[in-house]
């Protein structure tokens, strides 16, 4: 008879990471039995296997992407740098600068490696969460409207197919994945439970302030 031990689960279940991301946290949840990948903002994570994948949001986006016949997908989290008033402009895709460049790299590279994992683009499906209004800039600018405006103009224009959203809101968001389902499940955190996505969104936001050019970004 095979040997079907928790340990022995575990350690089948956690090696190797897919290729590319051995940076990206991963462990087992002993519960549901899954390995578990988390993603932190700047990151995402492509898996052709039987995973889940976490990650908390709040004025940041994650896109929820796979090819729904071979079972590839994956997660991006990301958050735009907003400028003073650039909130009151009408956003386009044309503006390609500091203020996109985040976002087009996350959506890309994500849609990118699950390409290189078999998928098509034409078998897409896209789930879009988050975006809350949890911080906001010394001048009221609304960096989650922002990030959604952003993400749904670039799937738009790039024609993948949104099946599912919950976005905005004033609240922060557990968001939990199954690429080779599908299956998403969104819990709304408290604003007294979203502390560790505030220190990890403002940890962010200041490495992109400095990437950007020092103050002619304001993020906060």
């Amino acid at each position: 008879m095979p040997d079907t031990s928790p340990i022995r689960k575990q350690n089948s279940a956690l090696s190797p990471p897919p290729h590319g991301f051995e940076n990206i946290r991963r462990y087992w949840d002993q519960n549901r039995q899954v390995c578990v990948a988390k993603v932190l903002p700047g990151e995402f994570y492509v898996s052709d296997r039987d995973e889940m994948i976490v990650t908390l949001l709040g004025s940041c986006v994650s896109a929820c992407i796979r090819d729904v016949h071979c079972g590839v997908g994956g997660i991006n989290h990301f958050m735009l740098p907003v400028g003073k008033g650039q909130s009151k402009k009408p956003f386009r895709l044309s503006d390609f600068d500091t203020s996109t460049r985040y976002g087009e790299w996350a959506m890309e590279y994500l849609v990118n490696e699950i390409l290189k994992l078999g998928g098509r683009r034409e078998d897409l499906e896209v789930k879009l969460f988050g975006g809350g209004r949890v911080v906001r800039s010394i001048n009221f600018t609304d960096v989650g409207a922002r990030n959604i405006e952003f993400v749904q103009a670039f799937v738009n224009n790039e024609r993948l197919k949104v099946v599912a959203e919950d976005l905005g809101g004033n609240y922060a968001r557990k968001v939990i994945y199954f690429p080779a389902t599908g299956f998403a499940k969104i819990k709304k955190l408290t604003s007294g439970s979203h502390a560790e996505v505030v220190v990890h969104e403002a940890q962010y936001a200041g490495q992109i302030k400095k990437k950007t050019g020092g103050g002619k970004i304001e993020i906060f």
